[in-house]
């Protein structure tokens, strides 16, 4: 039963999440921010289980869709994913009653996103746009709302609302150091969804499905490597700009192995034997990266 359950929801796919959970708890130590871990552990569970949620969802559409065999009888797996979906939202909103409306705006942001990715008249993995809200989601909000739990009140944002009016209030220099901070998270997020698009062309065609691949065409490997170099320049960048310690840029010594996955993937994109490389980047740049972050605190 577990082994079915943790099949269904992909258990193994989770470490977009949890990879970058960790990396900006390490951010948030090295910058000397008091931790509110309670606030921080409800808001994990309150992820991992959505994420849990949306890839069940996911997999009862494509059943549906592609003759996809689910691990569970179909009414079982629609109580599965009711019951992942109830319990991340009640943590959700637990949260919210630990924090403020703006945790309320941006989870309600991720949980909107999460259920009409494969769902609806126009589900976004059937548009273009896949990678840029994978990336977004799992690479900024989930720093930003960390980030903002954990930070005094006012750090990214403040706010003043009324019957007559709302009104905002943007801190510049702490927004544009964690959007720095996200692209790593962003750019190894996307890539994993541009890797699968890309080995799933020719399949998505004809069940007219059309990814970013199917219109930029050859452009797209090009993009996977980039994306992945850029990682790299944000390194530099932040510790150029003092928000990293410089025992970060050791993290650079991943592009040897990297540089391997990605001209394996250029030979060759085939679901089964190349897509991996995107998984094992992802886990290489991610992992030092965290890895650093966490022996910064010793320095």
């Amino acid at each position: 039963m577990i082994k079915k359950f943790l099949n269904y929801v992909e258990i193994r796919t989770k470490i977009t999440s949890t990879f970058t959970f960790a990396m900006t708890i390490g951010f948030l130590l090295y910058q000397k921010q008091k931790i509110n871990w309670i606030a921080s552990i409800i808001f994990f569970l309150s992820m991992f289980l959505f994420d849990l949620t949306t890839t069940a969802i996911n997999n009862y559409i494509d059943s549906k869709e592609n003759d996809q065999i689910l691990d569970f009888e179909r009414k079982k797996s629609l109580y599965i994913i009711y019951a992942l979906f109830i319990i991340s939202v009640v943590l959700g909103l637990y949260l919210v009653s630990l924090t403020d409306i703006v945790i309320l705006a941006a989870g309600g942001a991720c949980f909107l996103c999460g259920v009409f990715y494969t769902y609806g008249p126009i589900p976004i993995s059937r548009q273009p746009l896949g990678e840029l809200f994978s990336g977004f989601f799992y690479g900024v909000m989930i720093p930003f709302i960390l980030m903002y739990i954990n930070t005094p009140a006012g750090t990214f944002l403040s706010y003043q609302i009324s019957f007559e009016s709302i009104r905002l209030e943007f801190q510049i220099i702490p927004i544009l150091q964690l959007l720095l901070f996200a692209i790593t998270p962003f750019c190894v997020t996307a890539n994993i969804m541009l890797a699968n698009n890309i080995c799933d062309l020719e399949k998505d065609i004809k069940v007219r499905r059309f990814t970013l691949p199917y219109y930029i065409g050859e452009k797209a490997l090009p993009l996977f490597a980039g994306l992945y170099y850029t990682t790299y320049v944000a390194t530099i960048g932040m510790v150029i700009l003092k928000i990293l310690s410089p025992i970060c840029l050791i993290s650079i010594i991943s592009i040897i192995l990297v540089q391997k996955n990605i001209n394996q993937f250029k030979k060759e994109q085939d679901k089964t034997k190349t897509f991996i490389c995107s998984i094992k980047n992802f886990i290489l740049i991610m992992g030092i990266n965290t890895l650093v972050i966490f022996l910064s605190l010793f320095f």
